[in-house]
């Protein structure tokens, strides 16, 4: 029956395009529907090939409504002749590089379907990307997308209520897993506190954001997320020094700041006892397994430096005939029973695609952190500040958390990261014309 709904889905992206190119407003709505279908990911997509015992981080040729809308607004958009360009930036442009470079560890995979999963996803990412940043240069509407990422906190909220008061002791909401939750709402977290920071409550789009950080913070919280937890301190305090730095408002920063900090000492001392239960009674072998696994992935970097051993492929390599396991056994001083996957997305790419594939993706992070870098410069005295004010510290966390964790592979992680990186280029592009849009 899926297959069916998802057919009727497909034919009806022309019709959707056309009645986008007649009229333009109701690409809003397409944009908020792209947030509903993200809200209920599983229920609105389709594995082809599906492999779902599968261990990798892609586990069939997955197309979610999300896509099919994406593609369907991009269509419209090419025909009003707003996509200006397919490769819109220097960022994109890596991208594209590195997925290049990702397609060399084919030759090396013992499942190239296994493969093709991980690389129809970057390539269904493309789409998302390209789509929302031309709906952004098009219609300059940032707060469609503000909206959106609050309605996703709200409706993961609830469940994380839920989970929290019942048998689950990390709560994980909407997400597959609460590393995956953790990760996606600082990104959100850090945009709506910037927001808040730089321009208060005194509109309702300023009251919705603001319960929406709320919202965020606490979801975080009760994730109990260990990598969460250490990264949390430098996202939130790198928006907030980005925001302190815009001295024309500092006074009222720092006034909208005060209640902030004494409810998060208050909530903080509350949830300090779990906090301290989560690092204490969190079980050794954990961390020793986050070690070991980095020794396979370190024998799969030395057998193949440049192709790497496979893209999606990691644990198939993990079983033998390969001995990438049996040889971190012999450095470790113990036998290793388990095909898990490295536990931090660098490791994981550069065993999987080689070291230059994770240059590549290396420089693909660093330019658009660089670039909000920039932002905060090029924008600074206008009421499009609180953007990169919120993202650098959104993408700091989502960096180094990956250092721990390989969730950003993710699909709903990477599509989260992905609008974040449109509004980034979008602002890169067309940020003179916002600071003329101001003055007049």
């Amino acid at each position: 029956m899926k297959y069916v709904v998802f057919a009727f889905a497909i034919l009806g992206v022309p019709p959707l395009a056309l009645l986008l190119w007649v009229n333009l407003r109701w690409a809003r709505y397409v944009i908020w529907g792209m947030v509903v279908a993200f809200c209920l990911y599983q229920a609105t997509a389709i594995n082809f090939f599906s492999h779902e015992d599968y261990t990798g981080s892609a586990r069939g040729m997955e197309v979610s409504l999300i896509h099919l809308l994406s593609m369907a607004l991009l269509l419209a958009l090419a025909m009003r002749r707003k996509v200006q360009s397919f490769l819109p930036d220097g960022g994109f442009c890596i991208y594209l590089f590195y997925f290049l470079l990702c397609l060399p560890s084919l030759s090396a995979a013992d499942d190239c379907l296994i493969s093709w999963f991980e690389i129809w996803k970057m390539m269904l990412l493309f789409v998302v990307y390209l789509a929302v940043f031309s709906y952004l240069r098009a219609t300059d509407d940032i707060n469609a997308l503000l909206l959106g990422f609050a309605f996703i906190v709200f409706v993961n909220f609830p469940p994380v209520v839920s989970q929290h008061f019942s048998a689950h002791y990390q709560a994980h909401g909407i997400f597959p897993h609460w590393n995956c939750m953790a990760m996606a709402l600082h990104l959100f977290g850090t945009l709506f506190f910037a927001y808040y920071l730089m321009h208060g409550t005194r509109t309702l789009v300023g009251k919705i954001l603001f319960l929406a950080f709320a919202c965020a913070v606490i979801s975080t919280f009760w994730s109990y997320s260990r990598g969460a937890f250490a990264v949390m301190p430098f996202g939130y305090g790198f928006t907030l020094l980005a925001c302190l730095l815009e001295k024309r408002h500092l006074m009222r920063t720092l006034r909208r700041l005060l209640p902030i900090v004494l409810i998060a000492i208050l909530g903080f001392i509350a949830i300090l006892p779990r906090i301290i239960e989560r690092f204490v009674t969190a079980p050794k072998a954990s961390g020793e397994t986050r070690v070991e696994l980095a020794y396979c992935a370190r024998e799969m970097i030395m057998d193949e430096p440049l192709r790497g051993v496979g893209i999606n492929n990691w644990s198939l390599k993990m079983m033998p005939p390969h001995e990438y396991r049996a040889n971190a056994s012999d450095v470790v001083g113990r036998e290793l029973d388990y095909i898990g996957i490295v536990e931090t997305v660098y490791l994981l790419v550069g065993a999987e695609c080689g070291l230059p594939a994770l240059a590549a993706m290396i420089a693909w992070f660093g330019w658009y952190w660089v670039v909000c870098l920039k932002l905060l410069r090029r924008l600074v005295g206008t009421r499009w500040y609180f953007l990169p004010a919120g993202l650098i510290g959104g993408l700091t966390t989502n960096y180094m958390q990956s250092v721990l964790e390989w969730v950003l592979r993710q699909q709903m992680n990477l599509i989260c990261l992905l609008f974040m990186f449109a509004i980034i280029s979008y602002l890169n592009k067309d940020w003179r014309r916002l600071k003329e849009l101001e003055r007049g």
